[in-house]
């Protein structure tokens, strides 16, 4: 049987849910439609944009026949079907951003890991736009600079972005760069503007491009922060939260959370510069240890420079997965781990680490609802319980959300 191919077809279809991943989902001719630029209850024209003959395929919201009582007119002139990827819910107003969001995060623990908690997503200071202070750019053939549409290589050329910090890209959008180049832009705490030019991405192995080589950088390189009551200074280019109130937000979370007690042991797992880490050295103590686990070589020695005040916070290079499992960690036992894992989650044996140590209690940040999801589903097989779960719009106007779960033995 052939299989079907709608692309660039116009259908007529009544929009569903939310999906995790910035669009709703529909149903037509016993296919399901992920379609972008609708909202639930929506009537809605559809342009196929990809189709590989499966179950379903995708598609943007050309026109909307019947709309949502929560559309608004997109605050960016580069929203919209084929245009800028970076946002998902500008047509949505801030309200129901979060609803949708909160909405998505219940869907996956539910289905995923078979727990139903009610979730509310808080919004945090300053608004949906002018927040995201870290960004990357690609340069057109035409030597400036923009953003990729969604789920294409094609560059949008912005002389705007509307979620980006006051003067974050005032330079990125104004000057010429190398045809094919990459930017990354940051906007320090402190105003500074840090931008690394990077070279043509190379392919590897004849798969996925990594990045060029810097070829010029603008700004000092070094980023200063403020969060937890301490000022830091790390690589522009390193991992940090990249709206203003986040850092500060999850270490507050972290630190009611994980209640730490003086002089017993707790572990920072994928810890980057040692920001959860600085919490919890004030809660055990000088008496106590915290051991932060990181890959990331810079993150590790801009994390040591930080915390050189702390001696009770020692740093561990490695995957996770590998130091928990080496020689000199067998015997510890940790009362309290805080996790903040990539977007892929933890996974099974780090999880499987962690609760074969039997801490009081796992806090464990999440920027992927569906990785968190099959992490609690880990755990729980494993004898811990969800106990609580706050989530936050660390991402306005994105499909993007910020979980902090606490986990504990299971009574």
């Amino acid at each position: 049987m052939e299989k079907p191919n709608w692309r660039h077809r116009r259908i007529e279809v009544e929009v569903g849910p939310v999906a995790h991943g910035g669009h709703c989902v529909a149903r037509h001719e016993g296919r399901v439609v992920f379609v972008r630029h609708s909202l639930p209850g929506e009537l809605a024209v559809v342009q196929i944009t990809d189709d590989t003959g499966g179950s379903f395929c995708r598609g943007d919201a050309v026109e909307i026949l019947r709309p949502s009582a929560d559309r608004v007119e997109p605050p960016c002139p580069f929203s919209g079907p084929g245009l800028c990827g970076g946002c998902d819910w500008q047509h949505a107003s801030w309200e129901a951003q979060r609803d949708l969001k909160a909405a998505v995060v219940e869907e996956q623990l539910h289905r995923l890991a078979n727990v139903d908690q009610a979730v509310v997503v808080e919004e945090l200071p300053g608004g949906p736009t002018g927040w995201r202070t870290r960004m990357r750019m690609a340069v057109g053939p035409e030597r400036r600079a923009g953003f990729r549409g969604h789920r294409r290589h094609n560059v949008v050329v912005v002389d705007e972005c509307v979620i980006a910090a006051p003067g974050a890209l005032d330079e990125a959008v104004r000057r010429e760069w190398a045809v094919g180049g990459e930017l990354s832009v940051t906007r320090d705490a402190g105003g500074q503007v840090h931008i690394t030019e990077s070279g043509k991405p190379q392919p590897r192995n004849g798969r996925r491009a990594v990045p060029g080589r810097p070829i010029r950088r603008r700004g000092s390189g070094t980023a200063v922060e403020l969060a937890a009551e301490r000022t830091w200074r790390l690589d522009a280019e390193g991992f940090w939260q990249v709206h203003p109130a986040a850092a500060d937000t999850l270490a507050a979370v972290v630190r009611e959370w994980a209640d730490a007690g003086p002089g017993t042991l707790a572990w920072d797992l994928y810890g980057g510069v040692g920001l959860f880490a600085s919490v919890l050295a004030e809660q055990v103590g000088p008496t106590g240890r915290v051991v932060v686990v990181e890959s990331s070589h810079q993150a590790v020695q801009d994390g040591v420079a930080n915390l050189s005040d702390l001696g009770q916070v020692e740093f561990r290079r490695g995957k996770v997965e590998d130091v928990l499992s080496s020689p000199d960690f067998v015997d510890q036992n940790p009362d309290v781990v805080v996790l903040d894992p990539p977007r892929k989650g933890a996974g099974k044996v780090v999880v499987g680490e962690i609760a074969r140590r039997s801490p009081a209690r796992v806090v464990y940040v999440a920027c992927d609802p569906a990785a968190l999801a099959r992490d609690v589903a880990t755990f729980a097989e494993l004898g811990y319980q969800l106990a609580d779960l706050r989530a936050f719009d660390a991402f306005p106007m994105t499909h993007h959300v910020e979980c902090v779960a606490l986990l504990v033995p299971r009574t």
